[in-house]
């Protein structure tokens, strides 16, 4: 798509938890203004790229850089200190602080530049959660609790956003919203997306550019048009997937 370096160039990378090998020579590219989505069946390693990519757990070997720096060694909290959001998979919301209050906690890394600014988009992004702002963020039903993890993550003015499963567990009419809310940020703000999902078809609708893995390994990427005309995708991950 572009002949700059990536914003994310992952080389290499190999993940282990004790003897197991959790990743496997992975290689992958997120550019500016991207949505680059990574399918999978459940185990296959895509929440353990995503962790791996924001430090925990660190890479046995290979290199991740991000904007030209390397960050693979890093730990956790400078990592995401770099303009790297994350909505992680399970939402892990703060569920006894209100709706606002988990806003607030977002808008820590952004040091509060525009704080009602931000509020307000993400408001206009997910107008569910302006109605339950005072709310505790425990008693939200499973999509507005995914609304308010992806808003929180938002609310730290990421340049690079990392959401892991967002569909994962959602009614369908919850997660075509939150499908059209990722793509309008990418459409109206330039915002770089990595996503990973076992939601094959709704991903690869979203993206530009698309990347398959099987056992911790690579096994396809390619657009998402020609990974959802695959007919070996369709096989493996789309059969009974149009909701």
């Amino acid at each position: 798509m572009s002949e700059k370096e990536p914003l994310l160039k992952i080389r290499g990378i190999e993940t282990h938890y004790g003897k197991i090998i959790a990743l496997r020579g992975v290689d992958l590219d997120v550019h500016e203004g991207e949505i680059v989505t990574m399918i999978g069946a459940n185990g296959a390693g895509k929440s353990t790229l995503m962790m791996t990519i924001c430090g925990t757990p660190q890479a046995s070997t290979g290199t991740i850089q991000y904007a030209g720096e390397e960050i693979t060694r890093m730990p956790t909290h400078e990592i995401m200190r770099k303009s790297i959001s994350q909505s992680p998979e399970g939402r892990r919301i703060f569920p006894r602080m209100t709706v606002l209050e988990n806003l607030q906690m977002g808008a820590e890394c952004a040091g509060h530049k525009d704080f009602s600014g931000d509020l307000k988009k993400v408001f206009d992004l997910f107008p569910r959660l302006k109605e339950r702002q005072q709310q505790r963020g425990g008693t939200l039903s499973g999509g507005e609790q995914q609304m308010l993890a992806i808003a929180r993550a938002l609310m730290s003015r990421p340049r690079l956003l990392l959401l892991d499963e967002p569909s994962l567990g959602l009614a369908p009419i919850i997660v075509k919203q939150i499908f059209e809310a990722i793509a309008e940020l990418n459409r109206s703000d330039g915002l770089t997306v990595f996503l990973v999902e076992q939601n094959a078809y709704h991903a690869l609708k979203l993206a530009h550019r698309g990347y398959v893995m099987v056992n911790g390994a690579i096994t396809m990427s390619g657009t998402g048009k020609e990974l959802l005309a695959r007919e070996d995708v369709k096989a493996a991950y789309l059969e009974g997937g149009r909701h």
